[in-house]
């Protein structure tokens, strides 16, 4: 039994994270989010409060200005295997140009934003320049926790959430209670 003062439970290292008794396991964190937006700002934003090292890609200096940690291609942010890609623009030109240096990389994970009700232009892209059904497969799209994310700040939320989820290997749905619930 581990007792926190103001409760006590079986010994479980979330706690004692949350409770600042053990550090946070954040190291080797990556996040590339493609395209300067302001999803992208918000998305950067999370991601380096819960532990990622961020950089935004933006090929476009006009579009870049003002981002900070922006640079223009996917080797410039120097992927590696705990990298997560996150591509915010699905309707770029340079979408297919990105998202094939992303697959050419050592990355973790690779994904899209957009919504499953519209056509997966990233798809077309990765087959024009020569990508297999394997290959693209790898790039996910709709990403995210389904929460009704509307606004940058909630698909930013979302989409970290749904990275930590994977991260974790869990779902990212809510808690399924072990034993019930105490009766009041």
């Amino acid at each position: 039994m581990t007792d926190h003062g103001d409760h006590a439970h079986e010994h479980d290292p979330a706690c004692d994270i949350a409770h600042g008794l053990a550090p946070s396991p954040t190291e080797g964190r990556r996040l590339i989010a493609v395209f300067a937006s302001p999803v992208s700002r918000e998305l950067t934003h999370f991601a380096a409060h819960v532990g990622f090292e961020v950089v935004t890609v933006d090929p476009d200096p006009e579009r870049a200005a003002g981002t900070i940690g922006c640079v223009p291609d996917i080797a410039s942010a120097k992927p590696d295997e705990h990298t997560d890609v996150v591509v915010t623009d699905h309707d770029r030109s340079e979408l297919g140009e990105l998202l094939s240096d992303a697959l050419q990389a050592t990355t973790r994970w690779i994904g899209v934003m957009g919504s499953p009700r519209h056509p997966a232009p990233h798809i077309k892209a990765l087959q024009e320049r020569g990508f297999d059904d394997a290959q693209i497969a790898r790039v996910h799209r709709p990403i995210g926790l389904d929460i009704g994310s509307h606004s940058p700040s909630e698909i930013a939320i979302a989409t970290v959430a749904g990275l930590l989820a994977d991260r974790n290997g869990r779902s990212g749905g809510q808690y399924e209670l072990s034993s019930p619930a105490p009766k009041a």
